[in-house]
C-alpha cells in the first residue's frame, strides 16, 4: 500500500502522527501541494477529490480521508487503542474529535482560505467550482477560534488528555489543529494555561515530529 502525503498540510500530518504512535510503517509518496500536483490528472486518477492524504491499498482501493485511513489501521492494529477501548471511551473520543474538527479545525480553514491570496477562488480544499473568498468567513473563523480554545482549555482543566486519562486520536486531532492555527494567523491567547500544558505534553511526544 502507498500513502499519498504532503509534508506541511495538517490532514496528512494527522495520519503520520497516528502511524508513529502505532509504530506502523507505510510507503509514503509525496504530493507537491505548492506546485498544484493534487489538482492534476495523475493525482486525480488516484483521489478524484483532489485532497491529501490518500491511502492506496494493494488491491487498488483508495481511502481518501485522514480519519478513515486511521480507522482502517485501527481495525488492523487495535493495540494500543487510539480510538478508545470500551464503548463509552470510543464514544467520547469520537465526540471530541468531531467537535475539534467542527469548531477548531473549521475555524482555521475559514480564517486561512478566506484571507490568504494563494487561495483566491479556492475557498474550500479539493475540487470545486470557483469559490470566492468571503472576508466575513475569515472574521467568523477568528471568532470561532477564540471560543474553541476557551472550551478546550476548560475541558483540559479537568482532564490530562482531551478524551480522558489516555492519549487518543482526539489529542492527535487537537494537536494538528492548534499547530495549523499558526498558519492561519490564529494564536493561542493568554489565559489558557491548561491548553498550554496539554500542548507542551502532546508536542513532547516523539510522534509529534512525524
Amino acid at each position: 500500500m502507498k500513502l499519498y502525503d504532503a509534508e506541511r498540510a495538517p490532514s496528512p500530518r494527522r495520519v503520520r502522527i497516528y502511524l508513529a504512535e502505532k509504530a506502523i510503517s507505510v510507503e509514503r509518496v509525496p504530493v507537491d501541494l505548492a506546485g498544484g500536483a493534487h489538482l492534476k490528472p495523475d493525482y486525480l486518477a488516484i483521489n478524484p477529490r483532489g485532497t491529501v492524504p490518500a491511502l492506496r491499498l494493494d488491491d487498488g482501493e483508495v481511502i481518501g480521508d485522514s480519519t478513515a485511513i486511521c480507522r482502517f489501521f485501527e481495525a488492523l492494529h487495535p493495540d494500543p487503542p487510539l480510538f478508545g477501548a470500551r464503548p463509552f471511551d470510543v464514544a467520547r473520543v469520537t465526540q471530541w474529535t468531531r467537535r475539534i474538527e467542527a469548531e477548531g479545525y473549521a475555524a482555521c480553514v475559514y480564517a486561512l482560505r478566506n484571507a490568504a491570496p494563494r487561495f483566491a477562488g479556492r475557498a474550500e480544499p479539493g475540487i470545486w467550482p470557483a469559490l470566492p473568498q468571503l472576508p466575513e468567513l475569515a472574521a467568523r473563523g477568528a471568532r470561532m477560534w477564540e471560543a474553541f480554545v476557551a472550551t478546550l482549555d476548560e475541558r483540559l482543566a479537568d482532564s490530562e488528555w482531551v478524551a480522558g486519562d489516555r492519549y487518543t486520536y482526539a489529542d492527535i486531532t487537537a494537536l494538528v489543529t492548534v499547530d495549523f492555527a499558526a498558519m492561519a494567523r490564529l494564536a493561542l491567547p493568554d489565559g489558557v494555561p491548561h491548553l498550554r500544558r496539554w500542548h507542551a505534553a502532546a508536542t513532547a511526544r516523539p510522534s509529534a515530529t512525524a
